[in-house]
């Protein structure tokens, strides 16, 4: 299973710009460097956008993340950019494009869903990792995260708490599932905001990469139990359970988004897109 995750997905083919990522470094740190080089997180950099600035955040595939990259700079990817000048994304796109970087050499990589608990308070924030499989084991990276941060290590993060496994615990009543969600505060935390992360969980790991924004289809609790049941199984390596969400999900329409989902998105956009 580990090969089909070699090669590049619709979402993580940077199509007409794959020269770019020739000159992106081999090693993960130094391409981890150009991915924070390229993009800035919509809002958690200390930096706001508004209008078309803020609509990149919709920028699903990779090639339209580097064509929005392009329109902007001639130079290679690694060439210092401002941030205010960068790709706006979310966690998901620093990510995709870690992983489309792997890719392109042929690197077994995915992303993963799930929930940070690193972010410097006690709250679990939705968050996204690339993963890639070293010939051992699968290891996780931050892309986002600054390298500075104490007491975590972007390269090798241990305390990425899948979203399966969050679903798990929460059923067996050991979190609150109000300490897992977008913010402390808001709406989008809690059993709800759980369960869907189960299947956008599922849908990244068939590596359909969607918006975190993206809605589709209809999971009840005993589908995200069975679905959550085979990741968690799936990570510790079980094939057969790997093997039955890949034909679930192909199957059910309430895994699979098909070719339309609703973006419901922070730029503003509320719309069926075309996928």
């Amino acid at each position: 299973m580990v090969d089909r995750y070699r090669s590049q997905s619709a979402y993580s083919d940077p199509g007409p710009h794959a020269a770019l990522l020739d000159r992106v470094p081999t090693d993960v740190p130094g391409l981890v460097g150009v991915v924070r080089n390229v993009i800035v997180h919509y809002y958690a950099q200390g930096l706001s956008f508004v209008g078309e600035r803020l609509a990149e955040v919709d920028s699903r595939w990779v090639a339209q993340i580097l064509a929005v990259d392009r329109s902007r700079h001639t130079r290679p990817l690694g060439a210092p950019r401002e941030p205010k000048s960068r790709v706006v994304g979310c966690a998901r796109d620093f990510a995709l494009l870690t992983v489309a970087a792997l890719r392109h050499r042929r690197v077994a990589a995915r992303t993963r869903i799930g929930f940070a608990g690193y972010f410097g308070d006690a709250f679990h924030y939705d968050h996204v990792v690339a993963e890639y499989w070293n010939g051992e084991r699968w290891v996780r990276v931050d892309a986002q995260l600054d390298p500075g941060t104490g007491g975590v290590d972007p390269f090798d993060v241990r305390r990425f708490i899948t979203a399966a496994e969050a679903w798990t615990a929460h059923r067996r009543e050991e979190i609150d599932p109000d300490n897992f969600g977008a913010d402390p505060v808001g709406p989008y935390r809690g059993h709800r905001f759980l369960l869907d992360q189960v299947r956008h969980e599922l849908a990244h790991r068939q590596r359909d990469e969607l918006l975190l924004w993206d809605e589709w289809g209809s999971m009840d609790e005993d589908l995200a139990d069975w679905v959550a049941q085979r990741l968690v199984a799936a990570d510790a390596g079980d094939r057969a359970a790997e093997d039955e969400l890949a034909a679930r999900y192909a199957a059910d329409p309430a895994l699979h988004p098909g070719g339309r989902v609703h973006c419901v998105s922070p730029s503003g956009l509320d719309a069926w897109v075309d996928v």
